[in-house]
């Protein structure tokens, strides 16, 4: 969130921590470099929704929209580990990217949480 924490914005995304950390989850989906072309599509689309679905529900106004919308970001979130998580154990990423992707991955699943319930 470097570029937005520098800028004065009334948009409801920038307000959440969670939206930082999915943006970090995406850098870090990124610098992975999935060898498997397929997968790194999957994990980069997965790791894109998470975002934006955040994102979403920020700019929802019932709590049913809003617990919808980060939901659906959990999912997503999963799905983008998940991928990365395969690629490493078919040798198309390193441990060390999984690893990276994981423990993002994690916390933001842990963020959303919060928000979900």
């Amino acid at each position: 969130m470097n570029q937005i924490n520098n800028q004065r914005t009334s948009l409801p995304h920038h307000r959440l921590a969670v939206y930082g950390k999915s943006l970090e989850l995406l850098a870090a989906v990124r610098a992975a470099q999935v060898r498997d072309a397929k997968l790194r599509d999957e994990a980069l689309r997965a790791a894109k929704g998470t975002c934006l679905n955040i994102a979403d529900g920020a700019g929802r106004v019932t709590r049913a929209d809003k617990a919808r919308a980060y939901a659906i970001a959990r999912g997503k979130c999963v799905e983008c580990v998940a991928a990365v998580e395969i690629a490493g154990s078919a040798g198309d990423a390193s441990a060390d990217a999984v690893a990276a992707v994981t423990q993002l991955g994690n916390e933001v699943y842990l963020m959303l949480g919060g928000l979900v319930g």
